[in-house]
């Protein structure tokens, strides 16, 4: 990308700041943030649901910084958010029987490999922290045991 201008540096750092609320980001962090959560997924994601929800925050502030960003900043940087977006929905599956579109289609998906501690009871297959979700576990979710050394 090709140096920015001073008000476009201040125009981002104005999108961030609405599209945060108030929580110390830059669009670097978020992308970031978006990364680590991607990377935790294809690993196998190993926190509860209420954990994972919260951890799509940093996507929920890109989506709403997103349309304030200059255009010449979401075009550089949409090949970037498309690929991560593509590798969450590749180690992810939509939740049954639900609509999987905007806003906030992240929210809809489950990790295809979930983490548990072994020995600990599996409501319906879900490891525990999961076991609410309203409807069966997926087929394609797989659970890992691990064990504390």
């Amino acid at each position: 990308m090709t140096h920015l201008t001073a008000e476009e540096y201040e125009a981002v750092r104005a999108a961030v700041a609405v599209g945060a609320r108030g929580r110390s980001w830059t669009l670097n962090s978020l992308f970031a943030a978006w990364r680590d959560v991607v990377e935790d997924v294809e690993e196998g994601y190993g926190l509860s649901a209420p954990e994972f929800g919260g951890e799509l925050t940093c996507r929920d502030v890109l989506a709403a910084t997103w349309p304030l960003l200059p255009p010449r900043v979401r075009a550089v940087r949409r090949p970037g958010l498309d690929e991560l977006d593509g590798r969450f929905r590749a180690a992810t599956t939509p939740w049954p029987d639900r609509p999987e579109e905007p806003p906030q289609w992240w929210h809809r998906r489950i990790p295809l490999v979930l983490e548990a501690e072994a020995g600990l009871p599996r409501p319906d297959g879900w490891p525990l922290g999961w076991e609410f979700l309203p409807f069966p576990k997926p087929d394609g979710v797989r659970v890992v045991e691990w064990s504390r050394p």
